[in-house]
């Protein structure tokens, strides 16, 4: 089934009931059946085919939903765009998927106009009035009313192309994942089981709508299930306590960076927030501290409920709906569909308990990466889907998943395997310390040495360099413990609030307090 015709089934059952209520401004669920079909109409007229790619770079706004399943209606293949790329990361995307429109705003083109000028194939769609040198208006096009009679065709589905995700290219050239109709449908109906999603919910959406999170999660979950959105264009901790209460809402999907900062306006809010009416609160993009989440549950009583996902398979594990079954630090268990393993180097399964690279299998695992066979062919091993995550299960808790890092983080020191995430947990216990991200840097003695990059607690001064390796080795073996221990204000991060150690790597490599210690 194409993902946009099951959507439209649901609006029909839902017709007057609020889908969006974005920035106050109320979307029933046909007003937005209505203008999808009428964006529909227009790519159609405009020339897009099935197979098609249409790269779509705007700011979270109404037209973005809109385009997205007119899109797929007509079986083009959605490429969502990070309104905050440059020009020359653009222009990489737009040549590399072959792009036959994009639709982006005067403030976005206007910036990469130049870049443009390369690509005399692409057909540029400015979502506003303003006019661009060889751009079209879709503010213009869309005056123009529906054909007689029309009606969307849908002629892809099941393994067809639906979207086209980007990866975040911290290794190398970024990796277009090719996401499927069937991959979208089976996790959103996967999502919809274990959360118990129904037309009583009430979801605020605070998340960008060009990544999976927001997109794929967050909006299709809540657009499949009848349930209505309260839709923010930007996150703020004050409102969102403000709208959890007034709106009566159920729902709320945030990143850890999220969860920090609404625990920080927790304690300046005057008055404690009624959430008699919420359900749960769930989070993913990137893994939540566990100082994080006993905060959070002793602030407000809830206990956040983490979920494990990728691009290239959208959502993989879910803790349980019941919050006695969420353990801090763990992603809990294989949604229904999803098989996993745990591997080693020799590709057998690891002993229960033991650490290896999590392996993939299900109906949510993507179809390969654009135009990249040997990528693709690298990324899996008899129908398995090589995540490049490490991670363990319990086996005395029903094989409960704790993810420790990523295969291409591990450092190697001496001979001896370090897991970053092991040592980051025991310095985020610290009370002097708020963030932390261990890497390996090159030495000549163990070949890489562990480096401790630490964000001092707010309001606190950073601790001796050496009472934080004491208090580690107090606590890990020696071998794991930072040699070097780093200071700085804050730790970089991508849009969705991941942690990027490839940064921090470089930035660190010449630096003469690393070859200290």
């Amino acid at each position: 089934m194409n993902l946009s015709s099951k959507l439209s089934e649901v609006a029909s059952r839902y017709q007057d009931k609020p889908a969006i209520i974005f920035e106050n401004n109320p979307y029933t669920f046909d007003d937005v059946d209505r203008s999808v079909e009428h964006y529909a109409a227009v790519l159609e007229r405009m020339g897009v085919k099935v197979g098609d790619r249409v790269a779509i770079q705007l700011s979270k706004r109404m037209e973005f939903i809109f385009l997205e399943l007119a899109v797929l209606s007509v079986g083009g293949i959605v490429i969502p765009l990070n309104p905050d790329y440059k020009a020359q990361e653009i222009e990489y995307f737009l040549t590399d998927s072959g792009s036959a429109l994009y639709f982006t705003d005067y403030d976005c083109f206007s910036r990469v106009q130049t870049e443009l000028q390369k690509l005399d194939k692409l057909k540029v769609v400015l979502m506003d009035s303003a006019q661009g040198a060889g751009a079209l208006s879709l503010f213009d096009e869309l005056r123009t009313g529906l054909p007689p009679g029309y009606t969307r065709p849908y002629p892809t589905g099941g393994d067809d192309a639906a979207v086209i995700c980007y990866t975040s290219g911290t290794t190398g050239r970024s990796k277009g994942a090719m996401i499927t109709h069937r991959n979208l449908i089976s996790n959103m109906m996967s999502l919809h089981k274990i959360w118990q999603w129904s037309d009583r919910d009430v979801l605020l959406h605070v998340l960008p709508l060009f990544h999976v999170h927001g997109l794929f999660v967050a909006l299709h979950g809540a657009l499949n299930a009848g349930a209505t959105m309260i839709m923010h264009q930007k996150f703020d901790p004050e409102r969102t306590w403000e709208v959890l209460e007034k709106a009566k809402c159920t729902i709320f999907m945030g990143v850890p960076t999220m969860y920090q900062r609404l625990s920080t306006q927790w304690d300046l809010i005057d008055r404690t927030p009624d959430l008699q009416s919420m359900r749960v609160f769930i989070s993913g993009s990137a893994p939540l501290l566990e100082t994080q989440f006993h905060r959070f549950e002793q602030q407000t009583g809830f206990r956040i409920l983490e979920r494990y996902g990728m691009t290239e398979t959208g959502m993989i594990a879910s803790n349980t709906l019941d919050p006695r079954g969420r353990k801090p630090m763990s992603v809990g268990f294989p949604l229904p569909g999803v098989d996993i393993r745990v591997v080693s180097h020799s590709r057998d399964d690891v002993t229960p308990g033991e650490v290896g690279e999590v392996w993939i299998r299900g109906e949510n695992v993507f179809k390969g990466y654009w135009q990249m066979p040997e990528k693709t062919r690298e990324s899996f091993h008899e129908g398995w889907f090589m995540s490049g995550d490490l991670g363990y299960q319990d086996p005395d808790d029903n094989a409960r998943l704790y993810l420790v890092g990523r295969a291409k983080e591990l450092i190697i020191t001496g001979g001896y395997n370090v897991y970053p995430k092991e040592v980051e947990d025991v310095l985020t216990s610290h009370e002097a310390i708020k963030e932390a991200a261990v890497i390996g840097l090159p030495d000549e003695d163990f070949g890489e040495k562990v480096t401790a990059i630490v964000v001092p607690s707010e309001g606190q001064a950073p601790p001796p360099p050496e009472s934080v390796i004491l208090y580690c080795k107090s606590r890990l073996a020696g071998y794991k413990c930072p040699k070097t221990v780093l200071f700085v204000d804050d730790l970089p991060r991508n849009a969705m609030g991941k942690l990027q150690k490839n940064v921090l790597a470089t930035r660190f490599a010449d630096d003469p307090r690393s070859k200290a210690g």
